[in-house]
Parts: C-alpha cells; sequence; structure tokens
C-alpha cells in the first residue's frame, strides 16, 4: 500500500509500522492510567485509608509522569529516541512487579513513581518521533496513532480489571498462588511493557537524532525509506540548520514578553490543563468507585467502565480520520462543544443522589434509575467528544506546533504541566467528590470545557499541513 506525493510513493505500511511500533508507548500510558481503576477500592480496604491518601496513592504516579517527562526530550538529545523508549520499558516493567508485589502502601507509591517516570518518557517521546518519521500530509493522523494507542491501554486495562475481579469474585479476593485479584491487575502490565521494549528495537532512529550526530548517510535512507522524501539530500540539510539551533536550546528559549514565556509556549501550557481539567482522568481512574457509590453493584460498575472504554477507543478513530481534513483546531473547538453538553447532563443527574439505607442497616447513596440512565449517557457523550478531539489532538498539536529551536523543550515543558495537572485533579477527586458530592466537581469540568472553547477560539493557531521546519 503505498500513497503518490511529489511523484514518489511513501510506502504507508512502513510508516503505519513504524508509527505504531512508537505508540505503544502510548498503550502504556493508557494502561497505567486505567489499570488502578479497578483496584482503587481493594486499595482502601486492603490498607485502610482515607479518601485523600487513597488518591494520593493514585495519584503518585503522575508526579513520576511530569518528571519523566521533563527529563525525557534531554535524554532523548543524548540516547536516541528508540534507547529512551528501551528505559521506559524498563521502568514500567520493573513498576508492574513491584506495585503487584507490594507490601505496604508506601512501597506501593514508590512502585507508581518509577512506572510514572517510564510512562511519562513514553508520554514525549512518541508524539514527538512519530512528527519527525511522518510526511506533513499523513502527520495528523499518524500523530493519532498515539492518542489510540492510549485508549486501547485504557480499554486493555479496564477490560483485564473487569475479567481478573469476575474471575476471583470481587477486586479484593484472592485469584492465583495466592494473590489478591487487584495485584495480578498490576503484573499484567509486564506484558505490553515487554512489548514495547521488543518493538523499540525494531525500528529506525528519527532522521532529526541521526542529523544531529552527524550519521547523514543513515538520516538519509530513513527519510527516503520510512517517510517517502523525494530530496532526501535537500531535507536533510534544512534539518541540520535547524539541529543547529536546537544544539544551542536551553530554557533561555523559551523566555518571552509573555509572563517569562513565549506567547506559542503559553498556547501549548494551556491546551495541557484544559484537557486534563475538563475531568477525563475523573472516569478513566475513578470510573468503577464512582458508578459504585451512587447505587451501581461492582460487576455493573466494571462494565459501564468497560463500555465507557469501547467508546473511546471507537471515537479516537474519528479523529484519526478527520484531523488532517478537517484541522486540529475545528475538531478542538466542536469538542469544547459536546464536553460541556456530556458534562452538565451528567451534573444534573448527579444532583439527584440521595441516600438510603442499604441491607446491612449502613448508609449509602444512590441514584433514581433514570436520572442514572442520564449521568451514563452525559458521561459518555463526554467520552465521545473528547476521544474525537481533545484527546487526540492536543498531544498531535504538542508534538507539532512548537519552532524547531525550542520544540524540544516546550514539548517538555507543556507535557509536564500536562501531568501535574492530572496530577491535581486525580488526588482531589475522591476527597472533594466525597465532601461535595459529584454534582458539583462536574460542574467544574463542565466550566472548564467551556472555557477551553474560548480559549481555543480565540488563541490556538492551525498547524494542519505545515512542515516541522515551518513551525513559528
Amino acid at each position: 500500500m503505498t500513497e503518490a506525493t511529489g511523484g514518489r510513493d511513501v510506502p504507508l505500511i512502513r510508516v503505519l509500522g513504524v508509527s505504531g511500533a512508537a505508540a505503544v508507548g502510548g498503550f502504556l500510558f493508557g494502561f497505567d492510567s486505567s489499570v488502578v481503576n479497578g483496584a482503587v477500592d481493594a486499595i482502601r480496604d486492603d490498607f485502610a485509608l482515607s479518601d485523600l491518601v487513597t488518591g494520593f496513592a493514585v495519584a503518585i504516579a503522575l508526579l513520576g509522569c511530569a518528571a519523566g517527562a521533563w527529563f525525557a526530550g534531554r535524554l532523548a538529545d543524548v540516547w536516541g529516541r528508540t534507547r529512551v523508549m528501551l528505559l521506559g520499558s524498563a521502568l514500567f516493567i520493573v513498576s508492574s512487579l513491584g506495585a503487584g508485589l507490594t507490601q505496604t502502601v508506601y512501597d506501593l507509591m514508590v512502585w507508581r513513581v518509577l512506572g510514572g517516570l517510564g510512562i511519562g518518557i513514553a508520554s514525549v517521546i512518541a508524539p514527538a518521533y512519530i512528527a519527525e518519521v511522518a510526511p506533513a500530509r499523513f502527520r495528523g493522523a499518524l500523530g493519532s496513532m498515539q492518542q489510540l494507542a492510549i485508549t486501547l491501554g485504557i480499554f486493555a486495562a479496564l477490560l483485564s480489571d473487569a475479567v481478573l475481579a469476575d474471575r476471583a469474585g470481587a477486586a479484593a479476593s484472592t485469584l492465583w498462588i495466592g494473590l489478591e485479584a487487584w495485584r495480578w491487575m498490576f503484573l499484567v502490565g509486564v506484558i505490553p511493557a515487554v512489548v514495547y521494549g521488543v518493538l523499540a528495537l525494531s525500528i529506525p532512529e528519527s532522521p532529526r537524532y541521526l542529523v544531529a550526530r552527524g550519521d547523514d548517510r543513515e538520516a538519509r535512507r530513513v527519510l527516503a525509506g520510512v517517510t517517502g522524501e523525494t530530496d532526501p539530500d535537500a531535507r536533510v540539510e534544512e534539518i541540520r540548520l535547524t539541529v543547529r539551533r536546537e544544539a544551542r536550546s536551553s530554557l533561555s528559549d523559551i523566555a518571552g514578553p509573555s509572563l517569562g514565556l513565549q506567547p506559542l509556549v503559553w498556547i501549548g501550557i494551556w491546551l495541557a490543563v484544559f484537557q486534563q481539567f475538563v475531568g477525563i482522568n475523573a472516569i478513566f481512574y475513578y470510573s468503577t468507585t464512582l458508578w459504585q457509590s451512587v447505587g451501581f453493584s461492582e460487576s455493573a460498575s466494571f462494565t459501564t467502565s468497560v463500555i465507557t472504554a469501547v467508546i473511546n477507543v471507537l471515537m479516537t478513530f474519528v479523529a484519526i480520520g478527520f484531523v488532517d481534513k478537517v484541522g486540529r483546531r475545528t475538531l478542538l473547538l466542536w469538542g469544547s462543544i459536546g464536553m460541556f453538553v456530556g458534562l452538565v447532563m451528567a451534573a444534573v443527574a448527579f444532583t439527584q443522589v440521595y441516600e438510603a439505607i442499604d441491607a446491612d442497616g449502613e448508609t449509602v447513596s444512590r441514584l433514581p434509575s433514570g436520572w442514572g440512565v442520564l449521568a451514563l449517557v452525559g458521561a459518555n457523550l463526554f467520552v465521545v467528544f473528547f476521544a474525537a478531539s481533545w484527546g487526540p489532538v492536543m498531544w498531535v498539536m504538542l508534538g507539532e506546533m512548537f519552532p524547531n529551536r525550542y520544540r524540544g523543550i516546550a514539548l517538555g515543558v507543556c507535557t509536564a504541566v500536562n501531568w501535574i495537572s492530572n496530577f491535581i485533579i486525580s488526588l482531589l477527586f475522591p476527597a472533594v467528590s466525597g465532601a461535595v458530592g459529584p454534582a458539583p466537581v462536574y460542574v467544574f469540568f463542565a466550566v472548564c470545557a467551556a472555557a477551553s472553547f474560548a480559549y481555543v477560539r480565540a488563541r490556538v493557531p492551525e498547524t494542519t499541513g505545515r512542515e516541522l521546519e515551518e513551525m513559528g
């Protein structure tokens, strides 16, 4: 399968292959993000944790993600993109084993941070690598493979959580070799981490890294053979000019007149913040706990979470199909509108939560059946529009919107901000939702969705169809 461009056939199968291999880092990202979903309640009960400490045990991995994202660009410039992918794979293998065999909440936190470092690395390297090897006309779709992989990772984690909990009878019940089901939920993560490491050994190095270390011959081979570049010699010279500027880049290069940073960097930062503050990971980290808290059974909560993950995967294909045709900015705007509507529906439904006495005489929260349907429809409508827009498009834009002279540094800063924003929401959601109920929390998410629309309309530029060397 090929695509003609400029008189030369672009080997689409090859481009898809190397992009897909790099995007497996996104699979780990999604898997790690959601595998804890099914384990949260069991961990809280096993270690007798408060809501705030439970949130911290879940969210602390994201601090590791932020640190990994911050240093990933620098490591990739020194070691190369594929070697840094191997490092991410190794860290996640160790984290999965450690978390599955943890004995206290404190060493669980250590293993979660190590895994976060690996995921943070993968979250930067995958979109950067794909942007560097993909032809401009396909870069949006190929870049969206990162988000597709994330959604597949989320689906795989929630499905495996549901299967393991069902096999054991409950997440806290013993499954195999004396280990509870929630421990196996973490141990399963070793499998995709090993696959990621093997694939990283099979793909070519980025042509930009090759030019930076003086290997022009290999860079030309990759450009011609993978991206279908019609004039690899001219592109190598073009890359060399930008690499020389990048070699002298530092944090001072993103300094500017707008509150100390370049305006474009602020745009990337706000995109990263809005993507998390609309509350997507309140659903993918805590959906099982959320649905149980309003009266769903554990089994129904797991099933609902898996259905939401399937919707997430399917709608990401919509984004892949339209991101290069409709444009990044348009998708973001429509996504903000749809997310706002879905979040308002969920918020209205959650205002009907009431307290009841169960068969054991304990006070529990309940949601009338009709309002429960509205909450489910609203939450899944939100996921539909997020997956078709903000989920993939933000990563595509961060990988391509900055000038090459400071792209690596800016990408690291914005990705770290994304993880920190994720940490804030993940840490506070259990405690705040428990204190005031889910309705006010979803109102906050809806306000953020409305603000994201206003910001994109006012400030975000279109990047569709432009070569990386043209940015800025």
